[in-house]
């Protein structure tokens, strides 16, 4: 039992020492403009497409939260989502470049003022699975206000790149495609593929904040 308790507390210091440190570290956008070559040869041409694994956009990060990005990054960085490129990227940051590579990317929106409630209806198949989803209950109004900060902006995304996303949630053991989420994956498992992408095309048509910020060379 004395063992057991031992463990516990030094585990519970250890969670604390953890959550300290990451509070201590402050996103800087400035210092984030010059970590972001790395991003810049997908992320920063306009419909620039992945070929893996299978052909999409690569999605729009300007303006996307920055505790999103970061919560991002580091699920690469701990193999919770599989894609080698990203994973070799995410590997190479550290803690402060994350921060500052994410801070830039948030300041960098298209600043639009959405309105609270989605002006596209939804035909009658994707409201059901909206409902059954229960999407909007984590990504918020118009699906672009996220209930919490780690949480992604959807509305207005690429189409394509949330259904492979989607997808991707229900596959969480692959070697090099899948994401292991529990409450993505329990959610994304519950429709077929169909219905991921008729989910997906809705939500990519809605009106959004979320750019691709263009480096003068590729425009």
């Amino acid at each position: 039992m004395k063992k057991t308790l031992t463990t516990l507390f030094g585990l519970s210091v250890a969670c604390a020492t953890g959550m300290l440190h990451a509070e201590d570290i402050k996103g800087d956008a400035k210092a984030g403009a010059g970590k972001i070559a790395m991003c810049i040869g997908c992320h920063g041409i306009p419909g620039y497409q992945s070929s893996f694994p299978q052909v999409h956009k690569v999605p729009k990060i300007g303006g996307q939260g920055a505790k999103y990005i970061e919560s991002a990054l580091n699920a690469y960085k701990k193999g919770e989502r599989k894609f080698p490129s990203m994973r070799a990227i995410a590997d190479s940051l550290s803690e402060q470049d994350i921060a500052d590579v994410a801070a830039y990317y948030a300041e960098h929106g298209t600043q639009a003022d959405l309105p609270a409630k989605p002006t596209l209806e939804p035909n009658a198949q994707v409201a059901q699975l909206l409902q059954k989803g229960a999407c909007v209950s984590c990504h918020g109004e118009n699906f672009a206000k996220p209930i919490d900060p780690s949480y992604p902006k959807i509305a207005g995304q690429y189409a394509d790149y949330l259904f492979v996303a989607l997808k991707q949630y229900k596959n969480d053991q692959g070697a090099y495609v899948g994401r292991s989420n529990a409450i993505m994956g329990g959610i994304a498992k519950q429709f077929t593929n169909a219905e991921l992408k008729a989910l997906a095309g809705y939500i990519g048509a809605l009106p959004d904040d979320l750019k691709v910020v263009t480096e003068s060379r590729f425009r």
